[in-house]
């Protein structure tokens, strides 16, 4: 998975082409069997050189769901500027199959691609870049059903920040379809996600502070200030009541100057009276470890002075 903030433009792409008798836009009958092409669907080729890419294989997969179906989940989300989306499962290597819905047609089962054969409504479809997909609310909705709880939270989080979906559209857009499949799942979802968060760690960190810790809900990337209003930093979570603050210190954390300056806001955090803890990737992957540290935290910050505010 990519950690993209903001919209993203997707890629280049070949488009598939028909063969043509005069191999002048696509392959003629004996080129498209000869070496030089690739079929990606049942009449449809693209030269053999042809980059593999995510926006590609979206490309060759709507080739299959024809002028009735449409890509939707990552694939949709994609093409709408969701950069997190990059085709790739949580372990950044094994490649996910393209979802489609068939609408009115029929797909073929292939491995590139997952079928759904849910209703797909005229009203649910658009073209962007030139590729047939469903509507950037509905591509959230298929795509959070595709996942355990933790991880469609981390997709609509994903979604929300850069504005790709907006959140009280696709609350909307929920109560619409009360009695849909997995309809439940994903108002849990929409109901513990947030538009503020960075990072997938770090919303998984704040899953774990709500789910497994029972605690309220942090704030998530506010502007700390000291006692003279003057802003100090912006903490990943934040326990206004008690003042605790948790950090996830992901990949970009360990150069050296970045945690030179981890060190520094730290001791400045702690100058004001909050409570620090940071996590790493491991140790999200633990939460009974995390839970336990938090709730120490919490204890330590019961006993401080606090002298700093926060800006919304």
């Amino acid at each position: 998975m990519s950690s993209e903030l903001g919209r993203v433009a997707p890629g280049p792409m070949v488009r598939p082409v028909p063969v043509d008798p005069d191999g002048l836009l696509g392959p003629t009958r004996g080129a498209a069997q000869g070496r030089g092409w690739r079929r990606t669907s049942p009449g449809l080729y693209v030269p053999v050189s042809t980059p593999d890419s995510a926006e590609q294989r979206i490309v060759e997969a709507a080739g299959r769901a024809g002028d009735r179906g449409a890509v939707t989940g990552w694939a949709a989300l994609r093409l709408h500027g969701d950069g997190f989306c990059d085709g790739l499962a949580g372990d950044g290597e094994t490649i996910r199959p393209v979802p489609v819905v068939e609408g009115r047609g029929r797909v073929r089962a292939h491995p590139s691609v997952r079928v759904s054969r849910e209703v797909l409504p005229d009203d649910e479809v658009v073209v962007v870049h030139g590729i047939r997909c469903t509507t950037a609310v509905r591509a959230l909705y298929d795509e959070v059903r595709a996942h355990p709880l933790r991880w469609a939270v981390v997709h609509a989080d994903r979604a929300f920040a850069p504005g790709v979906v907006d959140r009280a559209a696709w609350a909307v857009y929920l109560g619409s379809r009360p009695w849909h499949v997995r309809i439940r799942h994903a108002r849990v979802v929409h109901d513990l996600a947030v538009t503020t968060s960075r990072s997938p760690g770090e919303t998984l960190l704040r899953l774990i502070w709500v789910l497994d810790g029972g605690w309220p809900a942090p704030l998530c990337n506010v502007l700390v200030t000291d006692e003279h209003g003057t802003v100090v930093g912006m903490p990943d979570l934040l326990d206004v009541d008690l003042g605790v603050v948790a950090e996830y210190d992901g990949a970009v954390h360990r150069s050296r100057d970045q945690h030179t300056r981890d060190l520094a806001r730290e001791h400045t955090f702690r100058g004001l009276g909050l409570e620090y803890a940071a996590f790493t990737g491991p140790d999200v992957g633990d939460p009974p470890r995390v839970v336990e540290r938090l709730a120490a935290a919490r204890q330590r910050a019961a006993r401080t002075e606090r002298r700093w505010g926060f800006v919304r």
